[in-house]
């Protein structure tokens, strides 16, 4: 399958290993009801190359993405390979300028409209220390106002600056952000963030919320790592994800 896919488009060992990961996680998210019909995205740096990135061709549902048929463009959204499909460039602008600016630390990007987190996303406290999965994020979120579609650059430069030292941006009304220097470590995060997103809005449809003390939150992400440090950055919950849906469908790996 290699040899085949670099005969068609000139790919190194490094970017069809990227292509296999990010083909695999577009499957995981499918399976996991994160799509959003073909719109939203999940982009990723190819290694060794300056500026360029994969992503998911405009048009194909998450199900359909494979390693061969993601298209690698510039940080302006351009293809830069041969491909017979499109990209949502207006759709990238949000991730280009991500990549463009934070280097390695967003090498791996998601943004999702999944209900929980666009739920928590248009809560007047976004995420609240109400639950195990949502106290890994405490103090460790940026928010960003709704301005409309993010689709102008301009608005970029307040991306940035509101994400802060973070690696998630709650794009308030509308959904999150989630990055890392690694679809794997990108993957957890979102996993997680997820599930604290789900939880949350469980949790406030009952009524009168428990909320965690900071220092209770302190002691808990700092022993994280505990537990966290044994997967590296979400290797072992990628690797299991992946072996999930090749029991479904190998397709991804064409």
């Amino acid at each position: 399958m290699a040899t085949q896919l670099k005969q068609n488009v000139d790919c190194s060992p490094e970017e069809w290993q990227a292509r296999l990961d990010l083909a695999a996680c577009y499957r995981i998210f499918d399976h996991l009801g994160w799509g959003e019909s073909i719109y939203n995205h999940i982009s990723v740096k190819v290694p060794g190359e300056e500026d360029t990135f994969l992503i998911n061709p405009f048009g194909l549902l998450y199900d359909e993405v494979t390693a061969s048929n993601l298209v690698k463009i510039d940080v302006e959204g351009n293809n830069v390979g041969p491909s017979q499909y499109m990209v949502n460039k207006a759709g990238f602008t949000q991730h280009g300028y991500f990549h463009k600016h934070l280097g390695d630390r967003a090498a791996a990007i998601c943004h999702v409209h999944t209900t929980a987190t666009m739920a928590v996303c248009s809560h007047k406290g976004g995420l609240l220390p109400t639950n195990f999965y949502a106290c890994n994020f405490q103090n460790q979120i940026g928010y960003h106002d709704f301005e409309g579609v993010t689709v102008r650059e301009e608005e970029g430069q307040r991306l940035v600056e509101n994400l802060g030292k973070n690696s998630i941006l709650m794009l308030r009304n509308h959904g999150p952000v989630v990055m890392d220097r690694s679809i794997q470590g990108m993957f957890v995060k979102m996993w997680s963030l997820q599930r604290a997103c789900e939880i949350q809005v469980a949790t406030l449809g009952m009524g009168d919320p428990i909320t965690v003390p900071q220092e209770v939150v302190d002691v808990h992400q700092r022993d994280l790592h505990i537990v966290g440090d044994q997967g590296g950055a979400g290797v072992f919950d990628f690797e299991a994800w992946k072996r999930r849906i090749d029991r479904i469908d190998t397709s991804w790996r064409d």
